[in-house]
């Protein structure tokens, strides 16, 4: 029996590859423009909260997120700090399934809410991984005044992403695309 049908590999596909290359030629600038660590979380959670919607099956995230990490690994040898963001797709993985994807993807309130609140921990988490094993410690503690800071930061921006992807999935919901039916009726 086979886990994911061939829609759902698409979405977990395409989501990884947006995510990785948006890694690669947007965030780095954006990086050395603002030096603030949001833009990836940004792009990262609302791909995660679509992923999620999408599959609707455990492991669909934790999946899109390794083949993000392969991909940015292919792009930037040198970006071991994606590390921090497979860890948070695993975490996000795991924390919807436990909650329910019921619960978690519900059009109401207190869904949302849920899925936002999702992202932003998931984000902290790779915000903390990242300050604590791949960022200059001089420059965490001059520029964002430690580890705890910069994981904020990253939550922030899964704070935004995690809006945005509940947007998008709350606008595809509107526009009743139905996951895996693979069209608008």
């Amino acid at each position: 029996m086979v886990y994911f049908n061939s829609r759902e590999v698409a979405a977990v596909s395409i989501s990884a590859a947006l995510w990785a290359v948006f890694n690669w030629l947007v965030s780095p600038i954006f990086w050395q423009l603002t030096h603030l660590p949001i833009l990836c979380d940004m792009v990262g959670v609302a791909v995660l909260v679509f992923t999620v919607w999408w599959t609707r099956k455990p492991g669909a995230a934790s999946v899109m997120g390794f083949i993000a990490t392969i991909l940015n690994f292919i792009l930037r040898p040198t970006a071991f700090h994606f590390l921090g963001f497979t860890v948070a797709c695993l975490f996000f993985d795991g924390a919807s399934y436990i909650a329910g994807y019921g619960r978690v993807l519900d059009r109401g309130v207190i869904g949302s809410v849920s899925l936002v609140a999702l992202s932003t921990v998931s984000t902290v988490i790779a915000g903390f991984i990242i300050g604590s094993f791949f960022m200059n410690p001089g420059l965490l503690s001059t520029m964002f005044g430690g580890v705890l800071v910069f994981a904020a930061i990253h939550g922030g921006g899964g704070l935004v992403g995690g809006v945005l992807g509940v947007v998008i999935v709350r606008g595809l919901e509107s526009r009743q695309v139905v996951p895996g039916a693979g069209s608008a009726t």
